[in-house]
This record gives C-alpha cells, structure tokens and sequence, in this order.
C-alpha cells in the first residue's frame, strides 16, 4: 500500500534530527509537488520528508540492516569503556582532597550585609604566614618563594580598593596589613611597607583592643627598628595571651642588645607552653647568639 505524505505536517526538530544523521537524498515525486510545497510516494518500509524546499530534495529516514553494517559510526568503538590494542591506557587518581571554607566578612563598617568573600585569601595567607610573617622569610625552595610573591601581589591588588575605602570594615583592614607586612618582609618594595602600616593603624582604629590587630601593629614596628614604638602595641597582645606577641617582645628586645631579657622572657613562655616545640627551638637559637629568632628550619 502506497501513502502519500505532506512534510508540512513534521515537526522542524524531527527534520533537524534527520539532516544531523546525514540521511540520503531520494528524488522526489512530481505529482502533487506544485500543489502542497512537496508531497511524496512513498512504501510501508521507509518515509521522506521535505528536508531542502528550494532543492526540491527529500531523504530516507530508516534503513535497512546490510545499509549500516558498514557505517563507521555504527562500528566505532567506545574509547571510554574497551582498551584500544597496542595503546597505553592512561589512569587517573585524585587524593588529600582539601575543602575551603567560605569566609564572607562586611566590606564596610557602615553596611554589615555588604560582604566579600575572601576565602582563598585566608587560605593564601594561613598557608604562607609560618613563612613570611616574620623577618627573615624561610621558603623550602626558590619556586615556593616566586609563587609567594607572585600570588601576594595578585591578592594584594584585588583586596586594595576594599581596604583604601574610607569606610572599610576591620575584617578587610586587618587582611590587608597581613598581606603588606608579609610584603614588606620578601622585599617587594616598600610601598608594602607604608600600606601595610597604614592599613592596621586604621583597623586598630576600629577595634582598639584588637589582640590580633595590636600584635602586627607591634611586630611591624619593632621589626622595621621602631623597638619602642612597637613595644606597647606588642605588651597590650600580650596582656591577653597573645602567645606569638611575647614571641616578638623576646625578638625586639634581641634585636635592642638585650639578649638576657629576651632569653627570659622565652624561657617564661615556655612555662607556660612546655609543649612548643617553636619556643624551644627560639630559646636554643638566642643561646647561640644568634639574633632571628624566627630564622626556623621550614617544615611540612
């Protein structure tokens, strides 16, 4: 039985499915071509459609078994899941997968709900801190040292313009001194230095009795030479147990000549922190007559 069929009646998704399959072209049927755009004869086991009006072609849409058996899409092979024969199969493993934590805090102090996601800035700077807190940094390799560099530069730069507004919060001041006295400290140059500085006298602004905020202030000063400047920024950290601010009274006080007072106060610290294998080493280093005291052998 012979079916007369209009392709206006086909769907264009259906139309586009066939041209992506690359179907044949079949010639088309005069009769009734003029009177419905194009009409075509066609049997029980195959149909066509219009696929190209101003072509006036038509194309079969289903096929036979002996018609494929050569079509090389049909026959491929399925990398994914066979190995090829004579090519290495490369294997893939992922381990110490590691989360960060999101981190938003106030961009200013006048908008709470305006926040700043700095997440991997804090991941940056708890990563190179036990490096280039202090003075001298202590990289593992010279490579360790260029990415730190070159990363801080870049955090730097994007966290500037937050902490240069005259309303910016103390969460992004305080970040942004880090990252300049951590500057400051691998030689960058010394706007880092004058940043930095600016930087924490402001957050100390808005948290006056800021532990944290007064031990950088401090460490800043007394490890730039400001040893008396420094050093009541540094005794108001340490008033509240702040650990590393007794750390850098004992390193100001080292570096002013007073290697006896320094000595005495780690070894008080290390009373009160027997397990600290840091102030221990500090102590050895004093009694070396040696005058860094965060000149540590770096560990991973």
């Amino acid at each position: 039985m012979n079916k007369s069929v209009s392709a206006k009646l086909l769907s264009s998704a259906f139309l586009v499915s066939l041209v992506a399959t690359g179907c044949e072209s079949l010639p088309s049927s005069g009769t009734g071509a003029a009177s419905s755009g194009m009409v075509v004869d066609t049997t029980d086991t195959a149909t066509a459609i219009e696929a190209d009006t101003t072509g006036g072609k038509v194309f079969k849409v289903k096929y036979d078994a002996n018609e494929l058996k050569n079509d090389p899409l049909i026959n491929s092979v399925d990398i994914t899941a066979t190995k090829l024969p004579n090519i290495p199969t490369p294997t893939v493993s992922v381990s110490d997968v590691n989360y960060i934590a999101t981190v938003l805090i106030p961009k200013t102090r006048i908008n709470p709900n305006d926040q700043l996601d700095v997440s991997l800035l804090d991941d940056f700077i708890d990563e190179i801190s036990p490096n280039a807190r202090h003075y001298p940094p202590n990289f593992n390799s010279k490579s360790d040292l260029y990415y730190a560099k070159e990363k801080l530069k870049e955090l730097e730069q994007w966290l500037r313009p937050f902490a240069e507004d005259e309303n910016a919060s103390y969460e992004v001041l305080l970040r942004a001194a880090k990252l300049n006295g951590m500057g400051r400290n691998l030689d960058l140059g010394s706007d880092f230095a004058v940043r930095g500085s600016t930087f924490i006298a402001k957050a100390i602004d808005r948290q006056p009795e800021s532990a944290e905020a007064n031990f950088i202030y401090g460490m800043m000063l007394s490890e730039g030479g400001g040893f008396r400047e420094g050093k009541k920024y540094l005794l108001k950290a340490a008033s509240q147990s702040y650990k590393e601010a007794e750390q850098s009274l004992a390193q100001a006080e080292l570096l002013n000549d007073n290697r006896s007072a320094a000595l005495s106060r780690l070894k008080t610290l290390q009373k009160k922190h027997p397990n600290d294998a840091t102030i221990a080493k500090q102590i050895e280093i004093v009694e070396a007559g040696k005058y860094y005291i965060w000149d540590l052998p770096v560990t991973k």
